[in-house]
């Protein structure tokens, strides 16, 4: 139903200058779904409140509503061209009246986790790339015609704008960060399996899919209550984010997929001295992908009993000092980790095996995320019993993965089935934690049950062998030469 407006919006925003990147069309249209939904929901609540014998205070003063600026409408309910602001007198007003008023909610707002408060937090942060007047005036009127009333059009939304967000993963460079392929998510969760109640929670958010596909998982459960439902929207989901973009989508996918106030906070989660973390701060679930190949200052790695500027390392403490005692976890991380030799490496491996029950590690192939060239696995523990045995499975789509021919749900149905019961198969295999190497904790894949692993060559080496041939016979021809 709105797959042509969005497709309308993304068509005017690639002939925008001031628009270059996947990056700059998802926030360009995050902060425009971001004032349409927020207005279609006033309208709802007045409604509410109306049936209900209430007056309804408006968040937004009335001159900065939707309706007054963006689509401001005739009786015939179509859009009254001579009220409409167009043009540069457009751009200049939202540049110079809209954003400042909507960035002072902040300071405003009884609380972090308040509608105000996030209003005010993604208008600081973000600013109207759109430089023409006339593209702006195009985008709002598509913009205008999604509508976010009813759950099935909340539901449709949401699914155009994941594929937004994975179509910006795709493009490479720092967009692949934001995105984590939703199928694996979805198998972490049902490895994981958070019930309601639990308090889930991501600390390097991104674009918050973790927290949505849980949404997604627990709202389908069957019974559930009205104090299920509340318990969902407003002490469930708990994310923070550091990045401003990350920030902002990950506000306005939580909002799509229904949750009204996310409880996401703008900071570098790294900032937090781990021995401050106080019980009343710990979470029943964590689910996370944390980027991997950052370097964190020398000031914030003194905030962690492991020194090393290396981020995931410094994200893995975070999460096992933040988890609760029982609590569970599936984290994404680079391969690597199972096997370097680094005093960081070794020391969280250790951390991992005794003070955690490690119990399955996910060997994901090469492909998994689109545009980045790195081989990833998933740690899935317990916090509070000591590791006895990990059950490991390597992931074998039998294809090779990429942009067109991306991980899906069947790719892991048979890791899911087989985890449940930590089931031998020829992809998969139990480890005696006994049994790893007390000075290395050495933890990297080796799977007993399949073939032989053959060691391709790399193409340099390949020509490399070529050019010593080619200078080879070139000798062997000179003194043939020699002879004649």
């Amino acid at each position: 139903m709105f797959e042509q407006a969005f497709k309308n919006i993304d068509d005017v925003l690639r002939k925008e200058a001031g628009c270059t990147t996947e990056l700059d069309y998802t926030e360009q249209t995050s902060w425009l779904l971001f004032l349409k939904y927020l207005d279609d929901l006033e309208e709802e609540r007045k409604t509410v409140a109306t049936l209900e014998g209430r007056k309804y205070e408006y968040i937004l003063e009335s001159k900065y509503r939707w309706g007054s600026w963006a689509a401001p409408k005739g009786k015939d309910g179509k859009l009254d061209h001579n009220r409409a602001l167009t043009g540069d007198d457009l751009r200049d007003y939202v540049n110079q009246q809209l954003f400042p008023y909507l960035q002072r909610f902040k300071q405003k707002a009884t609380g972090p986790n308040t509608l105000e408060y996030k209003i005010g937090e993604i208008f600081g942060e973000i600013k109207n790339k759109i430089q023409s007047g006339y593209n702006l005036r195009e985008i709002i009127d598509h913009t205008d015609e999604l509508r976010f009333r009813s759950q099935v059009e909340k539901h449709e939304l949401s699914h155009l704008y994941e594929a937004k967000i994975r179509n910006m993963g795709n493009a490479g460079r720092n967009g692949g960060e934001y995105y984590t392929p939703r199928p694996l998510i979805r198998a972490i969760i049902q490895v994981v399996k958070p019930r309601i109640g639990e308090r889930i929670y991501d600390g390097a958010a991104g674009s918050a899919g973790f927290l949505c596909e849980s949404f997604e998982y627990l709202s389908k459960k069957p019974g559930l209550t009205t104090r299920d439902i509340k318990t969902l929207q407003e002490r469930t989901f708990f994310g923070k984010e550091k990045k401003s973009l990350a920030y902002v989508i990950a506000i306005m996918n939580m909002i799509l997929h229904g949750i009204e106030a996310p409880n996401i906070i703008h900071t570098n989660t790294l900032s937090e001295n781990l021995a401050d973390i106080q019980d009343k701060d710990r979470y029943d679930v964590i689910m996370a992908n944390p980027p991997f190949g950052g370097k964190e200052r020398a000031e914030v790695q003194q905030n962690f009993p492991i020194r090393t500027g290396e981020t995931a390392f410094l994200f893995l403490q975070h999460f096992i000092r933040i988890l609760k005692a029982g609590g569970r976890a599936g984290i994404v991380i680079k391969n690597t980790f199972l096997s370097n030799s680094d005093n960081a490496s070794v020391k969280l491996r250790e951390k991992l095996l005794t003070d955690c029950n490690l119990h399955t590690i996910l060997d994901c192939p090469q492909g998994t995320f689109q545009g980045a060239g790195v081989k990833t696995v998933v740690l899935f523990f317990e916090k509070g019993t000591r590791t006895r045995r990990i059950w490991y499975y390597q992931l074998d789509p039998g294809r090779s993965l990429g942009k067109t021919n991306p991980l899906n749900d069947d790719d892991l149905a048979e890791f899911v089935k087989l985890q449940n019961t930590f089931a031998e198969s020829p992809k998969s295999w139990t480890v005696d934690a006994g049994q790893v190497d007390r000075t290395t904790f050495d933890l990297s894949v080796k799977n007993p049950n399949g073939a032989e692993e053959v060691n391709h060559r790399s193409p340099q080496e390949i020509l490399d062998e070529i050019a010593a041939l080619d200078v080879e016979s070139a000798e062997v021809l000179a003194g043939i030469r020699d002879l004649l």
